[in-house]
Order: C-alpha cells, then structure tokens, then sequence
C-alpha cells in the first residue's frame, strides 16, 4: 500500500503559476512510476504527465512548454509545475503511482495506476 498526500493548488488568474506537490509513503524506486492526473468537470480524466524510478519523464504534448513534472532526490516527493495557466487548466488534479514498471504508453493512462492522492482543486480566472 502506497499513501500518497498532495499539497498546493488553489485559485490564480490567468497566465499565472502553481506548484502542486504529492509525498508518497514509499520512494518511486519501489513504486514503478507516479505521474499526475487531472479532472475537469463534465470530462474524462486525462493524463498530465509522469515520471519514471529512474528520472525519465513524459508529458502530454498539450501540456509541453507551460507544465514540468519532477522528483526529489528521495523519489518520494513529485512536484507538477504549472505555468502561464488558462482557464482551460481548471480542473481537480490527482497525483498517481504504480508500484512496477508500464511502458511508456500507459504513463498517462489512469488504468495504469494503482493508487492515487486525494486531488486538489485548480482553479484558473481569465
């Protein structure tokens, strides 16, 4: 069992930034893969993006320019950076983590994953 609390969010206007972060109780080196996740309402939840045990990382292509995703030294801590945000951002974002290795085409599926944080509402005015 893997317990995984996130932190951060909130509300920002427009082109503005948040960090979320999500401490995991054990380290990514025996939990596969964490990635994020996020949930607009009336939607899908669709993929944000991951990070591997060994620091490799994948990000939705929609995401690429304004979103980073990283990891402590530790592997426990994963951190979503999120900049020059748009309404279109606003959504309930939820961190994710499978304990054992899934190919790169699955880090940004939901069924891929085992566990999951608690979410934390994003909210972005124009």
């Amino acid at each position: 069992q893997v317990d995984l609390v996130q932190s951060g969010g909130g509300s920002v206007q427009a082109g503005g930034s948040l960090r979320l972060s999500c401490v995991a109780s054990e380290s990514s080196s025996s939990t596969g893969c964490m990635g994020w996740f996020r949930q607009a309402p009336g939607k899908e939840r669709e993929g944000v993006g991951a990070v591997r045990f060994d620091g490799r990382t994948v990000l939705a292509e929609s995401l690429k320019g304004r979103f980073t995703i990283s990891q402590d030294e530790n592997k426990n801590e994963l951190y979503l950076h999120m900049n020059n945000l748009k309404p279109e951002d606003t959504a309930k974002y939820y961190c994710a983590a499978v304990g054992r290795w899934i190919p790169l085409a699955q880090r940004l599926v939901e069924s891929a994953y085992t566990y999951w944080g608690q979410g934390t509402q994003v909210t972005v005015s124009s």
